[in-house]
């Protein structure tokens, strides 16, 4: 006797839920479920949502949840596995002397033909003698750029109000902090952020402004591709990528000049810099001390392209980010801004972290309310006074700033007869470093051959897949069984129901296909095969109106046939695909405006198919069978790579779909990073050792797919069939 089919009768009886069993005369109609609405039909998150920080109970927790996210970071802002790090080839002009300290206009190559401009200040003392063992400090400048400057109107405000005490060096308050920082002894980079005043390469309309997707292109790779498109975001390539990347080479800059101490690094910015402090600090272990200013916060993330990317803050924020860089020292402000909840709304749980890992008191949020989104004078302070302490720089405190001469054009111009611009931007140059990036991916992602490929793959590709689709399964006991009906169907029966998976806000209704009558004793016992597709539960219906064929084949192989409808499947379950559910309505259309904060819906899908596979093979007391067609083929195979325990085989018919195929934001299918971590054929090898049959790929097992399941001893498991799957086939699921 079938006990899955048993136990969903008896918890229907139980419930007082149990639906009247009358003979169906329209399959359709029997298959009907009560309208569902779950967190997928209603608004998703933005950027200016709400973040909060969740503070870990013990420090084995923390240490788990910070290394998931340190891979977030890396896989959405397209390091993972980190890039080559070719050479610099660093150009260092000419001493400009001010009272105190020295300016030089600095380049180099974050990567072959990319040029990263900036400046270097260093104590004066240095001119004849560097002095060695200095700490280095890296400044990411934010927006309004490295050359911001004041207007009289506006330094004689600031000046009123007490943000800022000079009027001259004040009124570039980017490069003050510079400035005091090379007085008090630490050697100081501001680098250009894109599109900023030496940054020339790539235009700060297309870095900081970008409107509109840019169009697809199917074009040879030799031509390469462009940010913003469907083909950059496949590979997870984006602004965000491309200057955290600068971020990482323009650390790797101070830490090789000779009078920098590579073990004394610290970093510090503000608003769009402060993004980039946070990233760098969760991602480089070589920075001892942070300053991240004007971005940690539980309200709005970052309303930059340069500051968004795919799959960065979902189910977290900045606040739990910036918590990477603990137990390190850190501190920051909160002003009259999106950071002035911060007092009791992320800076709590960040010292209950550093309590909990480290020192309280390695953690500060200074409160600022009195003043706008700022890094002015007064919070520059504050900064001084931090790195001071912790860069054990032993000034006497307070470190105060004092005016000095503000540089002119020819000494802050990276570029100039003794430097010439570089002459590839624009465009042409976008599809340089993309295919720079891509040409790294391909080769750190390559598969050794024999054992070794499963480790490789397990540690690098099976890791990204697993930040963007996140396959995680509610506790057992958050998934309750509602809304069931039993329908006889001539010589078969159908019993409808719902999971409702309570922890993720996640309606699954459902269909269980069996042999005889509605009564629990006359059914028999079998496998239990889980079919999806993207017609969801209707896949069981024939274009005539009658049972599937192959559904009534695997009833007659002695199986239990379940079709459901995954996340957003149903016509019954309000907002679908079709009528834009997934896309955000924000005027700036790029991808990661709503899949940096929200999951793709293939990975809903995913999770939902998960669930039912865990619920159905615990209450079978079997492990099930699955069987996945079309484009659902992804979902299947994903769901089965993540539950292999559950699993006994596994059928696919991918009609030879590639995310590559998803070629716009809005189509369902879109998944961001997809091809870069090996389509299609990367799923399928991740369901090694699992018995596999596929069709739709003209009868060839793709390679990736080859090599995992040899690596698993399991060559024989897999198999690449020609044609439609036939009876033959369905016997072998059955079996």
């Amino acid at each position: 006797m079938n006990r899955f089919l048993i136990a969903c009768l008896l918890i229907v009886h139980s419930a007082s839920s149990w639906g009247q069993d009358t003979p169906a005369t329209d399959l359709r109609a029997a298959l009907a479920v009560p309208q569902t609405e779950d967190s997928r039909t209603r608004e998703h998150v933005t950027l200016n949502g709400h973040f909060p920080m969740k503070a870990p109970e013990n420090p084995a927790q923390w240490y788990a949840r910070a290394e998931n996210l340190r891979q977030r970071v890396l896989v959405a802002t397209g390091l993972w596995p980190m890039p080559e790090r070719t050479p610099l080839n660093p150009w260092i002009g000419p001493i400009a002397k001010r009272d105190g300290f020295t300016v030089q206009r600095v380049s180099f190559e974050s990567l072959p033909g990319h040029h990263v401009s900036g400046l270097l200040f260093r104590p004066s003392e240095d001119i004849e003698a560097p002095e060695a063992g200095r700490p280095g400090v890296l400044c990411p400048h934010g927006h309004g750029g490295r050359m911001q400057v004041y207007s009289d109107a506006e330094i004689a405000k600031k000046i009123a109000a007490g943000e800022e005490h000079f009027a001259a060096s004040g009124s570039t308050p980017k490069l003050a902090r510079c400035a005091t920082l090379a007085r008090m002894g630490c050697v100081c980079f501001m680098f250009d952020m894109l599109g900023y005043a030496d940054s020339i390469q790539i235009p700060y309309e297309i870095a900081h402004r970008h409107a509109n997707a840019r169009p697809s292109e199917k074009a040879p790779d030799e031509n390469g591709w462009v940010f913003f498109s469907p083909e950059a975001d496949l590979r997870l390539q984006s602004i965000m990528s491309l200057q955290t990347w600068n971020a990482e080479r323009a650390l790797d800059f101070v830490a090789s000049l000779p009078d920098v101490d590579p073990e004394r690094l610290a970093v510090t910015g503000n608003s769009g810099g402060g993004t980039q402090t946070i990233l760098l600090g969760a991602i480089d272990p070589r920075i001892k001390v942070g300053f991240p200013n004007g971005m940690v916060s539980t309200s709005m993330q970052g309303g930059c392209y340069c500051e968004n990317c795919n799959y960065l803050r979902i189910d977290t924020g900045n606040v739990e980010l910036a918590a990477l860089f603990a137990p390190r020292p850190q501190a920051m402000s909160a002003a009259d801004d999106w950071t002035r909840d911060m007092m009791t709304d992320g800076y709590p749980q960040l010292r209950w972290l550093y309590a909990m890992i480290g020192n309280e008191s390695d953690v500060y949020c200074r409160p600022m309310l009195d003043h706008p989104h700022n890094f002015n004078y007064v919070t520059r302070a504050t900064m001084y006074q931090w790195m001071n302490k912790h860069l054990k720089l032993g000034l006497d405190d307070p470190v105060v700033e004092s005016d000095w001469v503000p540089l002119t054009e020819a000494e802050s111009t990276v570029w100039g007869e003794d430097h010439p611009a570089p002459t590839n931007t624009g465009e042409p140059h976008e599809r340089e470093v993309l295919r720079w990036f891509e040409k790294q991916a391909v080769a750190n992602l390559a598969l050794p051959k024999g054992e070794p490929a499963k480790k490789a793959f397990d540690e690098t590709i099976g890791v990204a897949w697993r930040v963007m689709l996140d396959p995680t399964v509610s506790q057992d006991d958050s998934v309750k069984l509602e809304s069931m009906t039993h329908n006889a169907l001539g010589k078969y029966s159908v019993l409808t129901a719902v999971l409702n998976d309570t922890a993720r806000d996640a309606k699954i209704p459902f269909a269980v296909f069996h042999a005889g009558t509605p009564d629990p004793q006359s059914m028999h016992a079998g496998t239990k095969v889980i079919w999806t597709d993207p017609a969801g539960i209707e896949v069981a219906v024939d274009a005539a109106g009658n049972l599937n064929p192959k559904i009534a084949e695997l009833i007659e192989s002695g199986a239990a046939v379940m079709t459901c409808d995954l996340a957003l499947q149903s016509k019954n379950r309000g907002k679908t695909p079709e009528n834009g559910a997934r896309l955000i309505d924000d005027k700036r259309n790029y991808s990661a405006f709503t899949f940096g904060y929200n999951r793709t819906l293939t990975s809903e899908r995913v999770r939902d198919l998960m669930t039912v596979i865990a619920w159905t093979a615990k209450r079978s007391g079997d492990k099930v069978r699955v069987i996945g067609t079309g484009y659902a083929s992804t979902w299947a195979a994903a769901a089965v790579a993540f539950s292999h325990d559950a699993v006994a085989k596994v059928m696919l018919d991918t009609s030879e779909f590639r995310f590559a195929d998803a070629g716009a934001y809005s189509d369902e299918r879109f998944v961001p990073g997809a091809v870069k971590y090996g389509d299609l054929p990367a799923l399928l090898a991740g369901c090694a050792p699992t018995p596999l049959r596929v069709f739709g790929e003209s009868g060839v097992v793709p390679e990736m797919t080859s090599v995992l399941y040899s690596a698993n001893n399991a060559s024989d498991q897999i198999e690449s069939r020609d044609g439609e799957i036939a009876e033959s086939d369905l016997n072998w699921l059955a079996k």
